[in-house]
């Protein structure tokens, strides 16, 4: 089976539906291999906490995991830069590019062809931001970007400071420096109803934690990766960094971090349906028994029509 009148395939959807696993079974078929859309699994050692699952990728080949170390800042730009780089390698191999994730900018800044701009880092905008309060950096970047579409950028101050700086760039320099080739995307999103979903968050959670997930996030601070990074990494090693510290007991950690992860399942939600307002084709797709058939039953629908 080969994908025609389409240059992707893209399984995506919210976390805990089994997308990996999915997109793995149809690299078979298709004769492809899998570009990551997550943007933590680019760090090297974010292993258990970004879900990498590396050991269900047999010996199907992927992308974009473990590229950079945790000390290093990555963003947008960068992630589409390199999942071009990666993709037209796919393309001179003969093979099928699958795109896998659930990261709402990286998937659609690929996904919709964004033009986007490379921002050098500003040092004296910098040394200036640093002064100012979370509350009025918030409303300067508000004030010259007032649709934002990531709001996590008015969350962490590391990642409020450098929006602000891209935000400054965009409005002095209108040019875009690079472009890249189309994509033509064929989109399977993966759910389960929310209480099943609910269920598979706890039960992954308890796996990971029994696969030492704690120990990862100690291991990092004991690296050398800060607190504060930690935090930028997310919910588990938001939440676990804080158990570390002596902030929450261990089943307070748990319980809020199952609660965090099944609100974050909701707003990826949220995002697909914003996804196909706007006008993306998606084909959603129930889990449950006979999956791949039923992923392959799609796939061969659009390649028939």
């Amino acid at each position: 089976m080969k994908l025609e009148n389409y240059n992707l395939l893209a399984i995506i959807g919210a976390t805990a539906t089994g997308k990996t696993s999915l997109a793995v079974d149809l690299a078979k078929h298709l004769d492809g291999e899998i570009l990551s859309a997550d943007s933590r699994q680019v760090y090297r050692g974010l292993d258990l906490g970004s879900g990498k699952d590396l050991d269900e990728y047999d010996n199907i080949p992927y992308h974009l995991i473990d590229i950079i170390e945790p000390s290093e800042e990555y963003d947008l730009f960068r992630y589409q830069k390199d999942f071009h780089l990666a993709y037209q390698v796919i393309i001179n191999r003969g093979k099928t590019p699958i795109m896998c994730g659930g990261s709402s900018m990286y998937i659609n800044a690929i996904l919709n062809n964004y033009e986007m701009k490379e921002v050098a880092t500003d040092e004296p905008l910098r040394q200036d931001l640093q002064s100012k309060s979370m509350s009025e950096l918030q409303q300067l970047l508000m004030t010259l970007k007032p649709e934002q579409h990531n709001q996590t950028d008015l969350l962490e101050r590391n990642r409020l400071i450098r929006a602000l700086e891209i935000a400054s760039h965009e409005q002095n320099n209108s040019t875009v420096d690079s472009k890249y080739p189309s994509i033509i995307p064929l989109v399977i999103a993966l759910e389960w109803p929310r209480e099943i979903r609910r269920k598979r968050i706890v039960e992954r959670l308890k796996a990971r934690f029994s696969e030492g997930m704690i120990e990862e996030v100690k291991s990092l601070h004991e690296q050398g990766v800060s607190w504060d990074k930690l935090y930028y990494f997310g919910l588990e090693y938001r939440l676990i960094a804080l158990y570390l510290q002596d902030e929450l007991n261990y089943n307070d950690m748990f319980q809020k971090l199952a609660s965090a992860i099944a609100k974050f399942a909701k707003k990826q939600d949220t995002w697909l349906r914003k996804m196909e307002r706007e006008g993306l084709s998606i084909h959603r797709l129930e889990g449950g028994p006979d999956l791949v058939n039923r992923a392959k039953a799609i796939i061969q629908y659009h390649l028939a029509s």
